[in-house]
């Protein structure tokens, strides 16, 4: 069963107020709207669910945040049989991470990788096989398919230009806004 990601992006509002701390968080965005895929590698690393590549994840289970707004506390409640692993990640942190950072073990996965006219070397995808014995950069043919042993790095895993960037765009544009600080993702997940 797969495992599917939820959430909001809330943000702060600064404007019109006099100290930024009488401020309340507001639901400026709901996750749907900004990404619908189904990433493990980018869950693993950013949120520790489904951390086959064995990231050091940046905000794992911590939790729907104290002052999390009433619409989002709704919403994850609204199945709380079904959701798991709430967890919540700033943009002034997100903005600090070295996304060359390589994961702390091999990938549980091999990577699978085809050759492609015009484009060479592609990958095809990742399966999971026994690693006994392998080490990082053991490759091999099969099936047609070259198969390598990799630690990935978080760039690979969320990059910069794919699914996630318009989360990320649309968390900068608020930040700009209204100050990094005050902007960050809330999510679960379901299974």
């Amino acid at each position: 069963m797969g495992a599917d990601i939820h959430g909001f992006i809330e943000c702060r509002v600064t404007y019109g107020t006099i100290d930024e701390e009488d401020s309340s968080w507001g639901a400026a965005i709901d996750l749907a709207f900004l990404y619908g895929g189904r990433n493990y590698d980018a869950f693993g690393c950013l949120f520790g669910v489904r951390n086959y590549a064995g990231f050091r994840p940046l905000a794992q289970e911590r939790g729907l945040p104290p002052d999390v707004t009433d619409e989002v506390r709704g919403r994850y409640e609204d199945a709380p049989d079904l959701f798991h692993s709430p967890s919540w990640i700033g943009w002034e942190e997100l903005v600090a991470v070295d996304w060359d950072e390589h994961a702390l073990t091999l990938d549980a996965r091999v990577h699978e990788y085809r050759y492609s006219v015009g484009h060479g070397l592609c990958e095809a995808g990742k399966s999971f096989q026994n690693l006994d014995g392998r080490s990082e950069g053991d490759e091999w043919v099969q099936g047609g398919r070259i198969m390598r042993v990799e630690r990935m790095t978080r760039r690979e895993a969320v990059p910069e230009d794919g699914e996630w960037a318009p989360v990320w765009a649309t968390m900068k544009a608020l930040a700009d806004a209204h100050g990094p600080e005050h902007v960050r993702l809330v999510v679960w997940f379901d299974n």
